[in-house]
């Protein structure tokens, strides 16, 4: 036990810590811009895994990491605007429209890589990976430097996206349109703007934060593409985004926590514990942040409301 403490607060750890968080943060980013266009988009767990099949097939077939990353990116987009239009267009469910696609999403993968390597992943493949990036001044200071520098250029990418996101919300006309859709349609509607074309770029959008997370999967954590490599969190995702507000700061900050107890339990799978408790820490996780979350929510509110009712404020109240 000593060992594993040891192991936990060490700098290892911490660079493990941020190289588990990177493909939670773009998802979350992804689920917090739809959410602040009054949908959620569920539906990154497929657009994930279809970006990250995607950019591993175009770079071994291609050799090009950026028609890789292109063609990952343009396949979240596209995927992202095909779940715009099953949801406004022909007004199916967001829903229900998100986890067709991610079925969708899995079973075609696998039917593509059955069809195009004859086998259920692509490890024995060659696939391009996108290259780690030492940084020359922040590299030589003592215990932060091993943990911030030697990244792979994703990581650093993911950290870019939410100042990114933060300028895209509440710098922009557009992300002023995002934000006014989201807290109340008609009124953005009764000044011309069109909801549907908004709601629609948000989840364009999500796709490309989406399709980053995938191809940092399957072209940054490893070098290869398995049958939904993905392991939920896309949903993990919705969980950290609610967290944080879906606000910038906030999604990281939340995004960080679940990266840590999945690095936590890569590191307690050394124990003699189970396998199969131990994989499900992390969604045990999940599951207890998101219900101290409701809960907390929740009670001000049913305070506020038991107050109004009060006795005590009966004499405020004037009679016909």
């Amino acid at each position: 036990m000593s060992t594993l403490l040891e192991s936990i607060f060490s700098v290892e750890f911490f660079f493990a810590v941020l190289r588990v968080s990177t493909p939670l943060i773009f998802p979350a980013l992804g689920v917090a811009i739809t959410a602040m266009s009054g949908n959620i988009n569920i539906g990154l767990e497929g657009i994930m895994l279809i970006a990250a099949f995607t950019g591993v097939i175009v770079s071994i077939y291609t050799e090009s990491l950026m028609l890789a990353l292109l063609a990952g990116v343009a396949s979240g987009i596209f995927f992202g605007a095909a779940l715009g239009y099953f949801h406004l267009k022909l007004k199916a469910d967001i829903i229900l429209a998100a986890v067709a696609l991610n079925f969708l999403a899995s079973g075609l993968t696998i039917f593509l890589l059955i069809v195009i390597t004859g086998g259920r992943n692509t490890s024995a493949l060659r696939s391009l990976t996108f290259p780690s990036f030492h940084i020359p001044v922040l590299r030589s200071i003592p215990v932060l430097g091993p943990i911030l520098s030697g990244h792979n250029i994703m990581t650093y990418v993911a950290f870019l996206s939410v100042f990114v996101y933060y300028v895209v919300m509440f710098k922009t006309p557009l992300g002023l349109r995002i934000r006014a859709v989201g807290q109340n349609p008609d009124a953005a509607r009764s000044v011309g703007i069109n909801v549907d074309r908004v709601k629609l770029y948000a989840l364009m959008i999500s796709g490309v934060f989406g399709a980053l997370g995938g191809l940092y999967l399957s072209m940054g954590y490893v070098s290869w593409f398995s049958r939904d490599m993905v392991a939920g969190r896309g949903f993990i995702a919705v969980a950290a985004a609610t967290m944080g507000g879906n606000l910038s700061f906030g999604t990281l900050l939340g995004s960080m926590l679940f990266g840590l107890v999945n690095t936590a339990t890569i590191y307690i799978s050394s124990l003699d514990i189970p396998s199969d408790l131990v994989q499900s820490i992390p969604y045990l996780a999940t599951v207890i942040v998101l219900a101290i979350y409701s809960a907390r929510n929740f009670a001000p509110r049913k305070r506020k409301a038991g107050s109004a009712h009060h006795p005590e404020n009966e004499h405020h109240e004037k009679k016909p």
